[in-house]
C-alpha cells in the first residue's frame, strides 16, 4: 500500500561487518520526503533489488565502485514511480528503473533513469530482473565471454538464481548440453522440470566432482561462474581446451575474513589455464557493456514476449524485511531473483 507522504523510511549501514552480516549491521530511520526543486524530480521506490555484490561495498576493501559510507542508505537498483516532477522529460506517473537504494523517497536530476514503456509495465518488477541487471549480465556474461556454440557442454553455478537460471536458459535457445548446479534438490528439480537444464547437480551432496564427470563425458566447455568454492575445484579438471570461464562473482568467498585453509591451489589454476589455453574473464556489468543495454532489452523482450524463458521472483513485502532477506539470499535461502515489495504498485 502506499506510504505516508510524509515520512520516508530508509535503512542505512550502521556498521561494517566482520564476516556474514546480521541485523546490528543496519539501521531503520525516518524523516521528511524531500521536495524536488528544479529540473529534479521525486521517486517513489515500489520495488528494490536485493543482489549478492551489495556484500562487497558493505566492507571498505579496494574495489570497482567505492563502499556504502557507515550510517549512508544502502545502495541498490529500484524500479520506482515519478511522484512529483520539475523535470521536463518526467510526469508524474512515470515508471522508472533507478538507483534510489534502501528507502521510500529519493531525488532525482534524471541521470541514470531507464524510463519504462510497453509490455514490461504488466511486471514493472522484471525490470530488475530478467530485463534488468541480472538478466543482463547472464546475456552479456554467456554470449560475449562465453561464446557458446551448439553441442558444447555448459555448466552453471547456483543453476536456480536470477542469472544463472538465465544462462543455462539463453544457452538451450543457443543449443548447448546444460548442466546446472544448485543447492537442494527443490532447486535441482525446478532446474530440469521448468528451466529445461538437462540435469541438475545438488551440491550438498557427496562427490559432487565425481557426478559432474558422469554428466560432462565430453568435458565443459564454459562454465559460468558465480559461486567460487568447491563448486570451481569440481569443475576445473574437466575444462575443455580453450573453454570459456564468465566470472560475475564469487558468493562462496564474500564472507569470509581470511584465505581458505588447505593447500595452495593457485599453482593448479595457472598450470590449468595454461596447458588447456582457458579464457577466464571477469567483467562488471555496468562498467563493461553499459552501452549495449539496448541491445540486450530488444533481445531479451523477444525471448520472453515469446515464452522462451522462465523467470521466477522471490518477492518479501515491506521495506523494514530487507536486512533479514538479505542475510538470508547471502546462505541460499532465496528461490529466483530477490525483490523486496517497497509500495503497492498505484500511486
Amino acid at each position: 500500500m502506499p506510504q505516508d507522504k510524509q515520512t520516508n523510511r530508509r535503512i542505512v549501514l550502521a556498521s561494517r561487518p566482520h564476516g556474514a552480516p546480521d541485523a546490528s549491521n543496519f539501521r531503520l530511520e525516518s524523516g521528511h520526503v524531500p521536495t524536488p526543486a528544479a529540473g529534479q524530480l521525486l521517486l517513489r521506490t515500489v520495488y528494490l533489488s536485493l543482489d549478492p555484490y551489495m556484500r562487497g561495498r558493505m566492507s571498505d576493501a579496494p574495489s570497482y565502485v567505492p563502499p556504502v559510507a557507515v550510517n549512508e542508505v544502502m545502495g541498490a537498483g529500484t524500479v520506482a514511480i515519478v511522484e512529483q516532477s520539475q523535470h521536463p522529460d518526467y510526469q508524474p506517473g512515470d515508471w522508472v528503473v533507478s538507483q534510489n537504494g534502501w528507502q521510500d523517497f529519493a531525488l532525482s536530476d534524471g541521470r541514470g533513469l531507464f524510463k519504462l514503456s510497453g509490455p514490461v509495465l504488466k511486471h514493472p518488477s522484471w525490470a530488475l530482473g530478467v530485463l534488468g541487471m541480472t538478466g543482463f549480465t547472464a546475456y552479456m556474461g554467456l554470449l560475449d565471454i562465453g561464446q557458446p556454440q551448439a553441442g558444447e557442454t555448459v555448466v552453471v553455478g547456483a543453476a536456480t538464481g536470477a542469472v544463472g537460471s538465465i544462462v543455462g536458459q539463453i544457452a538451450k535457445i543457443k543449443g548447448c548440453h546444460v548442466v546446472g548446479i544448485a543447492g537442494g534438490e527443490e532447486k535441482c528439480r525446478y532446474a530440469e522440470e521448468v528451466l529445461g537444464f538437462d540435469t541438475c547437480l545438488n551440491h550438498h551432496e557427496e562427490g559432487l566432482a565425481e557426478r559432474l564427470s558422469r554428466y560432462c563425458p565430453d568435458g565443459i566447455d564454459v562454465y559460468f561462474e558465480s559461486t567460487g568454492g568447491k563448486i570451481f575445484d569440481a569443475v576445473l579438471p574437466l575444462m575443455n581446451s580453450k573453454g570459456r570461464i564468465p566470472v560475475c562473482g564469487l558468493i562462496a568467498d564474500y564472507n569470509s575474513t581470511a584465505p581458505a585453509s588447505g593447500p595452495n591451489k593457485l599453482p593448479l589454476l595457472q598450470s590449468a589455464i595454461l596447458r588447456k589455453r582457458l579464457r577466464v574473464q571477469g567483467f562488471i556489468i555496468s562498467l563493461d557493456y553499459a552501452d549495449r543495454f539496448a541491445e540486450f532489452f530488444n533481445k531479451m523482450s523477444q525471448w520472453v514476449a515469446g515464452d522462451r524463458l522462465v523467470f521466477r521472483e522471490d518477492v518479501v513485502d515491506g521495506l523494514d524485511n530487507a536486512p533479514e532477506t538479505f542475510i538470508g539470499m547471502l546462505e541460499g535461502k532465496n528461490f529466483g531473483k530477490v525483490i523486496v515489495r517497497v509500495a503497492g504498485d498505484k500511486p
